[in-house]
């Protein structure tokens, strides 16, 4: 956090070298950082802007390297829009860097932290230190996983995108009311779908789900990962197996970017399944827009389920 913080100041002293370039285009150019934001970001915005993610939904946040080619993606960006809760913090501040684009420095008014009016789960208490694992100061990153989170993050999205372009306000605000009556409708299905097995166990490889499992209502009984990011020991693996056993728990889930080798063992010492999951749009064929991500969630894990 404190080298996140130390690069952003450099960054805001480069800033005062030069004048800020006026948004003059037809179409706003938005780069995001993960494509589920990419996906909102398109469907608030519209024919009026051009937006393309820095991340593929196959690939894993946490581990991107700051490439060249992100460089020029983000230099030339009337708005960069980043998930926020550190997810990018080993990699963002290196790309908006290399960018110097000053359009998107922090303070700019081209920079936006998707995460900002979002209700973090799993804030660590105390001091966090790196004995710990990866973990996320401020809570879990993953929260586009709640399909309600989706709602504000719109919202933020369109007022950011009528700030920058004010003639289109009006398109923008249309575009939030279709996209959010759209989701909402959507929700109430996936509620419906997901309510006969409310309270159903499952273990987890890493703590990706933590918001979709607690927008339907199912239980984690551990998680492959004793410590975030950190290989789980055979003790760890044999005691989660144990708690699985004990409490007929039959589901493993987990990112389908992960090896699975560890999963596998802990299903080979009990009657579990291993379910691999899309974690963002992309991230399986078919999945070409942030509503997709959940019909896909909420399929596989019904039809998981009914098989069990």
């Amino acid at each position: 956090m404190k080298q996140l913080a130390f690069l952003f100041m450099l960054l805001m002293g480069a800033a005062g070298a030069g004048e800020i370039p006026a948004v003059s285009a037809k179409t706003l150019e938005v780069t995001t950082t993960t494509p589920g934001l990419a996906s909102i970001a398109r469907s608030i915005g519209g024919d009026r802007v051009e937006v393309q993610s820095i991340l593929k939904g196959y690939q894993d946040a946490h581990f991107l390297k700051a490439k060249p080619s992100y460089m020029l993606l983000v230099n030339r960006s009337n708005l960069l829009i980043y998930q926020g809760f550190e997810l990018e913090a080993s990699w963002l501040p290196l790309l908006i860097q290399g960018a110097r684009n000053p359009r998107v420095l922090p303070g700019a008014s081209g920079i936006l932290n998707a995460s900002l009016n979002i209700r973090p789960l799993e804030t660590p208490l105390g001091e966090v230190d790196r004995s710990m694992g990866d973990v996320h100061p401020q809570g879990n990153p993953h929260y586009l996983l709640d399909p309600v989170n989706g709602l504000q993050v719109a919202e933020s999205i369109k007022s950011k995108l009528a700030e920058l372009a004010p003639e289109h306000a009006e398109d923008f605000e249309s575009n939030l009311k279709n996209f959010q009556s759209r989701l909402k409708q959507k929700i109430e299905g996936w509620n419906l779908l997901m309510e006969p097995y409310r309270n159903r166990r499952v273990a987890t490889y890493h703590k990706t789900f933590t918001y979709f499992l607690n927008r339907f209502g199912l239980e984690v009984v551990g998680s492959i990962e004793r410590k975030p990011g950190v290989p789980p020991s055979a003790k760890h693996l044999a005691s989660l197996a144990d708690s699985m056993k004990r409490t007929q728990t039959n589901i493993i889930i987990q990112s389908n970017y992960y090896e699975t080798r560890f999963a596998e063992k802990v299903a080979s010492l009990t009657s579990a399944r291993v379910l691999p999951l899309p974690v963002d749009v992309g991230g399986e064929e078919g999945i070409e827009e942030y509503m997709d991500l959940f019909d896909a969630l909420v399929n596989k894990l019904v039809h998981a389920f009914e098989e069990d």
